[in-house]
């Protein structure tokens, strides 16, 4: 056999396959499986950070709904106008509270140790002697002396800090 015959016997060259996009590597499926996850995780963050921030909205406008009522009262008797405020703030800062702790800890507290959960659970820096006494034994009272602004500072305080985790400390434009 000589050389030529042997050449002959050689299939021809060929070019291999094209190479396309598709099916990807592996390492492109994991990626597109973590990249998805990460939308999902994300996209339920800001789900709950958007119904937070909405009942947040909704907690602080009904605050201010009861100010706005004290404020516009023309009645000349501010202790019977303050204890209506009273009532409603606790209401309001009730109904926060039952939201975002278990109904068996909190319906029940009354008197000092509403003020004391108030104290522990949210942010309330500004809750002072005056407004404690208030909000622990102001609606059994038949005249009672608070500051309104400042209980009403509070409360808008408080319920930013439990929904959106903010402080006022934190918060901008607080010092």
């Amino acid at each position: 056999m000589d050389s030529e015959e042997l050449l002959a016997q050689l299939a021809d060259i060929h070019m291999p396959s094209v190479i396309t996009y598709w099916p990807p590597a592996p390492g492109w499926w994991l990626l597109a499986v973590a990249f998805i996850g990460l939308c999902v995780f994300l996209g339920r963050k800001l789900a709950r950070y958007s119904k937070l921030h909405k009942i947040c909205q909704h907690a602080l406008a009904e605050l201010e709904r009861c100010y706005q009522e004290f404020a516009g009262a023309d009645d000349v008797d501010a202790g019977t106008l303050k204890l209506r405020y009273i009532n409603e703030f606790n209401s309001v800062i009730r109904r926060v509270a039952l939201f975002h702790f278990p109904q068996d800890k909190v319906a029940s507290l009354s008197g000092q140790a509403w003020v004391d959960f108030i104290r522990e659970k949210g942010d309330s820096f500004r809750l002072d002697d005056e407004i404690a006494a208030a909000l622990s034994y102001g609606r059994f009272q038949t005249k009672c002396d608070v500051d309104v602004e400042a209980m009403n500072s509070l409360g808008q305080q408080w319920i930013t800090s439990l929904y959106l985790g903010k402080t006022a400390r934190e918060a901008p434009g607080n010092a």
